[in-house]
Protein backbone atom coordinates (compact mmCIF):
# COMPACT_ATOMS: atom_id res chain seq x y z
CA UNK A 1 0.00 0.00 0.00
CA UNK A 2 2.68 2.49 0.78
CA UNK A 3 3.45 2.41 -2.61
CA UNK A 4 0.37 3.59 -4.08
CA UNK A 5 -0.25 6.58 -5.24
CA UNK A 6 -3.58 6.01 -3.26
CA UNK A 7 -2.41 4.78 -0.37
CA UNK A 8 -4.34 7.18 1.57
CA UNK A 9 -3.40 8.25 5.46
CA UNK A 10 -3.21 6.37 8.78
CA UNK A 11 -5.34 6.90 11.92
CA UNK A 12 -3.62 5.83 15.15
CA UNK A 13 -5.54 5.93 18.34
CA UNK A 14 -3.24 6.37 21.47
CA UNK A 15 -0.52 7.37 19.71
CA UNK A 16 1.23 9.54 21.75
CA UNK A 17 3.01 7.47 23.90
CA UNK A 18 4.17 3.77 23.67
CA UNK A 19 3.49 1.27 20.90
CA UNK A 20 1.06 3.86 19.54
CA UNK A 21 4.07 6.51 18.99
CA UNK A 22 5.94 4.46 17.54
CA UNK A 23 3.49 2.77 15.22
CA UNK A 24 3.00 6.05 14.24
CA UNK A 25 6.68 7.32 13.27
CA UNK A 26 7.17 4.57 11.75
CA UNK A 27 4.45 4.74 9.29
CA UNK A 28 5.52 8.43 8.82
CA UNK A 29 9.14 7.18 7.97
CA UNK A 30 7.44 5.11 5.02
CA UNK A 31 5.77 8.23 3.95
CA UNK A 32 2.28 7.63 4.84
CA UNK A 33 0.35 10.72 6.51
CA UNK A 34 -0.32 9.97 10.00
CA UNK A 35 -3.60 11.42 12.41
CA UNK A 36 -1.91 10.72 15.95
CA UNK A 37 -5.22 10.51 18.60
CA UNK A 38 -4.65 10.96 21.99
CA UNK A 39 -6.89 11.97 25.10
CA UNK A 40 -5.33 13.21 27.61
CA UNK A 41 -1.48 13.65 26.20
CA UNK A 42 -1.36 16.70 24.15
CA UNK A 43 2.23 18.19 24.69
CA UNK A 44 3.59 14.64 23.61
CA UNK A 45 0.99 14.27 20.40
CA UNK A 46 1.85 17.44 19.37
CA UNK A 47 5.83 17.12 19.43
CA UNK A 48 5.01 13.72 17.84
CA UNK A 49 3.57 15.78 14.96
CA UNK A 50 6.16 18.39 15.39
CA UNK A 51 8.82 15.05 14.44
CA UNK A 52 7.15 14.03 12.21
CA UNK A 53 6.37 17.31 9.94
CA UNK A 54 10.03 18.12 10.18
CA UNK A 55 10.93 14.47 8.10
CA UNK A 56 8.75 15.88 5.81
CA UNK A 57 5.42 14.10 5.89
CA UNK A 58 1.90 15.57 7.21
CA UNK A 59 0.95 14.66 10.50
CA UNK A 60 -2.03 15.84 12.74
CA UNK A 61 -2.57 15.66 16.45
CA UNK A 62 -6.54 14.82 17.05
CA UNK A 63 -7.92 15.01 20.13
CA UNK A 64 -10.33 12.43 21.20
CA UNK A 65 -11.59 9.76 24.13
CA UNK A 66 -12.67 6.27 21.91
CA UNK A 67 -14.42 5.34 25.28
CA UNK A 68 -16.89 7.26 24.11
CA UNK A 69 -19.01 6.09 20.54
CA UNK A 70 -20.03 9.82 19.45
CA UNK A 71 -15.81 10.61 19.90
CA UNK A 72 -14.34 7.19 18.34
CA UNK A 73 -16.80 8.05 15.09
CA UNK A 74 -16.49 12.01 14.85
CA UNK A 75 -12.42 11.11 14.99
CA UNK A 76 -12.47 9.44 11.94
CA UNK A 77 -14.38 11.86 10.26
CA UNK A 78 -11.77 14.72 11.44
CA UNK A 79 -8.71 12.76 10.85
CA UNK A 80 -10.32 12.53 6.84
CA UNK A 81 -11.24 16.19 6.73
CA UNK A 82 -7.47 16.73 7.69
CA UNK A 83 -5.30 14.01 5.69
CA UNK A 84 -7.90 12.84 2.74
CA UNK A 85 -8.41 9.08 2.67
CA UNK A 86 -8.31 7.20 5.28
CA UNK A 87 -6.74 3.95 4.59
CA UNK A 88 -4.99 2.48 7.54
CA UNK A 89 -6.18 2.29 11.07
CA UNK A 90 -4.16 1.24 14.44
CA UNK A 91 -6.45 0.57 16.93
CA UNK A 92 -3.74 1.02 19.47
CA UNK A 93 -5.58 2.77 22.19
CA UNK A 94 -6.04 1.03 25.69
CA UNK A 95 -6.22 1.19 29.61
CA UNK A 96 -5.66 -1.75 32.19
CA UNK A 97 -7.68 -1.12 35.93
CA UNK A 98 -6.12 -4.07 37.43
CA UNK A 99 -7.86 -5.23 40.64
CA UNK A 100 -9.00 -8.66 41.94
CA UNK A 101 -12.96 -9.27 40.31
CA UNK A 102 -14.43 -9.47 43.85
CA UNK A 103 -12.88 -5.93 44.41
CA UNK A 104 -13.38 -4.14 40.95
CA UNK A 105 -15.68 -1.20 40.82
CA UNK A 106 -18.45 -1.40 38.20
CA UNK A 107 -16.67 1.84 36.99
CA UNK A 108 -13.24 0.36 36.68
CA UNK A 109 -15.21 -2.77 34.63
CA UNK A 110 -16.71 0.13 32.13
CA UNK A 111 -13.71 2.02 31.56
CA UNK A 112 -11.24 -1.04 30.57
CA UNK A 113 -14.07 -2.56 28.44
CA UNK A 114 -15.27 0.55 26.60
CA UNK A 115 -11.73 1.77 25.53
CA UNK A 116 -10.49 -1.49 24.75
CA UNK A 117 -12.97 -3.18 22.51
CA UNK A 118 -15.91 -0.54 22.55
CA UNK A 119 -13.33 2.33 20.97
CA UNK A 120 -12.13 -0.43 18.27
CA UNK A 121 -16.01 -1.49 17.42
CA UNK A 122 -16.72 2.29 17.21
CA UNK A 123 -13.83 3.27 15.03
CA UNK A 124 -14.33 0.05 12.78
CA UNK A 125 -17.88 0.45 12.05
CA UNK A 126 -17.17 3.73 10.39
CA UNK A 127 -13.96 3.07 8.65
CA UNK A 128 -14.77 0.11 7.33
CA UNK A 129 -17.71 1.52 5.55
CA UNK A 130 -15.34 3.78 3.97
CA UNK A 131 -12.28 1.57 2.97
CA UNK A 132 -15.36 -1.31 1.69
CA UNK A 133 -16.98 1.61 -0.11
CA UNK A 134 -13.42 2.54 -1.48
CA UNK A 135 -12.24 -1.59 -1.80
CA UNK A 136 -8.93 -0.94 -0.31
CA UNK A 137 -7.66 -0.40 3.04
CA UNK A 138 -5.64 -1.95 6.19
CA UNK A 139 -7.81 -1.94 9.72
CA UNK A 140 -5.01 -3.49 12.36
CA UNK A 141 -5.78 -4.16 16.19
CA UNK A 142 -3.61 -3.92 18.70
CA UNK A 143 -4.26 -6.98 21.40
CA UNK A 144 -2.50 -8.12 24.41
CA UNK A 145 -1.19 -12.24 24.71
CA UNK A 146 -3.24 -11.36 28.34
CA UNK A 147 -6.52 -11.96 25.82
CA UNK A 148 -5.87 -15.79 25.26
CA UNK A 149 -4.26 -17.15 28.63
CA UNK A 150 -5.58 -14.16 31.19
CA UNK A 151 -3.73 -12.64 34.12
CA UNK A 152 -4.39 -12.31 38.00
CA UNK A 153 -6.41 -8.88 38.40
CA UNK A 154 -6.58 -8.50 35.13
CA UNK A 155 -10.50 -9.85 34.49
CA UNK A 156 -11.36 -6.79 32.69
CA UNK A 157 -8.47 -6.40 30.62
CA UNK A 158 -8.21 -9.89 29.39
CA UNK A 159 -11.75 -10.21 28.74
CA UNK A 160 -11.88 -6.82 26.89
CA UNK A 161 -8.28 -7.88 24.61
CA UNK A 162 -10.18 -11.44 24.34
CA UNK A 163 -13.37 -9.86 22.37
CA UNK A 164 -10.69 -7.88 20.96
CA UNK A 165 -9.48 -10.97 18.88
CA UNK A 166 -12.94 -12.30 17.90
CA UNK A 167 -13.95 -8.81 16.59
CA UNK A 168 -11.15 -8.79 14.25
CA UNK A 169 -11.79 -12.48 12.95
CA UNK A 170 -15.21 -11.85 12.59
CA UNK A 171 -14.74 -8.38 10.72
CA UNK A 172 -12.02 -9.92 8.71
CA UNK A 173 -15.21 -12.42 7.07
CA UNK A 174 -17.03 -9.70 6.43
CA UNK A 175 -15.08 -7.06 4.35
CA UNK A 176 -13.03 -9.77 2.12
CA UNK A 177 -14.98 -9.55 -0.66
CA UNK A 178 -14.40 -5.99 -0.67
CA UNK A 179 -10.41 -6.49 -0.70
CA UNK A 180 -10.22 -4.93 3.05
CA UNK A 181 -7.96 -6.72 5.73
CA UNK A 182 -8.65 -6.75 9.32
CA UNK A 183 -5.75 -8.06 11.64
CA UNK A 184 -5.02 -8.07 15.34
CA UNK A 185 -1.03 -7.81 16.37
CA UNK A 186 -0.88 -9.65 19.83
CA UNK A 187 2.11 -7.94 21.82
CA UNK A 188 3.42 -9.98 24.82
CA UNK A 189 5.42 -8.65 27.44
CA UNK A 190 6.47 -5.30 26.62
CA UNK A 191 8.29 -2.33 28.91
CA UNK A 192 5.94 0.90 27.96
CA UNK A 193 4.39 3.32 30.56
CA UNK A 194 1.49 1.08 30.91
CA UNK A 195 3.78 -1.65 32.64
CA UNK A 196 6.34 0.85 34.35
CA UNK A 197 4.16 0.32 37.52
CA UNK A 198 5.02 -3.60 37.92
CA UNK A 199 7.27 -4.53 40.98
CA UNK A 200 10.53 -5.70 39.75
CA UNK A 201 9.09 -9.45 41.05
CA UNK A 202 6.34 -9.74 39.04
CA UNK A 203 9.00 -8.68 35.92
CA UNK A 204 11.15 -11.31 37.23
CA UNK A 205 7.99 -13.63 36.96
CA UNK A 206 6.81 -12.83 33.47
CA UNK A 207 10.79 -13.37 32.29
CA UNK A 208 10.90 -16.79 33.31
CA UNK A 209 7.40 -17.05 31.09
CA UNK A 210 8.92 -16.11 27.82
CA UNK A 211 11.01 -18.74 25.94
CA UNK A 212 13.06 -16.06 24.26
CA UNK A 213 14.08 -14.81 27.91
CA UNK A 214 13.53 -11.13 27.09
CA UNK A 215 10.72 -8.17 26.50
CA UNK A 216 9.64 -7.20 23.30
CA UNK A 217 10.69 -3.51 22.40
CA UNK A 218 7.77 -1.00 21.14
CA UNK A 219 9.98 -1.22 17.70
CA UNK A 220 9.10 -5.42 16.75
CA UNK A 221 5.30 -4.85 17.60
CA UNK A 222 5.53 -1.81 15.19
CA UNK A 223 7.59 -3.95 12.46
CA UNK A 224 4.35 -6.60 12.30
CA UNK A 225 1.75 -3.60 12.45
CA UNK A 226 3.84 -2.31 9.49
CA UNK A 227 4.01 -5.27 7.57
CA UNK A 228 0.17 -6.11 8.05
CA UNK A 229 -0.67 -2.42 6.79
CA UNK A 230 1.98 -2.52 3.69
CA UNK A 231 2.61 -4.35 0.18
CA UNK A 232 3.59 -7.51 1.43
CA UNK A 233 -0.02 -8.50 3.52
CA UNK A 234 -2.69 -8.07 0.74
CA UNK A 235 -3.92 -11.47 1.22
CA UNK A 236 -3.35 -11.58 5.27
CA UNK A 237 -6.60 -11.13 6.76
CA UNK A 238 -8.41 -12.58 9.84
CA UNK A 239 -4.97 -13.41 11.76
CA UNK A 240 -4.21 -12.38 15.53
CA UNK A 241 -0.21 -12.49 15.31
CA UNK A 242 1.94 -12.65 18.65
CA UNK A 243 4.89 -10.73 18.91
CA UNK A 244 5.71 -12.43 22.08
CA UNK A 245 8.87 -14.20 22.20
CA UNK A 246 6.86 -17.88 21.95
CA UNK A 247 4.95 -16.85 24.91
CA UNK A 248 1.90 -18.37 24.12
CA UNK A 249 3.61 -21.26 22.94
CA UNK A 250 5.02 -21.93 25.77
CA UNK A 251 1.91 -21.65 27.85
CA UNK A 252 0.32 -23.84 25.10
CA UNK A 253 2.63 -26.69 25.88
CA UNK A 254 1.72 -25.91 29.53
CA UNK A 255 5.78 -24.46 29.45
CA UNK A 256 5.33 -21.12 30.84
CA UNK A 257 5.32 -21.54 35.12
Amino acid sequence: MFASDHAGAALVTGASRGIGRVIARRLAQAGVAVAINYRQSRVEAEALVAEIEGGGTRAVALQADVSRPEQATDLFRRAEAELGAIDIVMNNAGITRDRLLIQMSEDDWDATWSTNLGGPRAIARIALSAMCGRRRGRLINIGSVVGSFGNSGQANYAASKSGLLGLTRQLAIACAASGVTVNCVVPGYIMTDATAGLSELQREQWLRMIPMRRYATAEEVAEVALFLAGPGATYVTGQCIAVDGGLLAAAGAGLAS
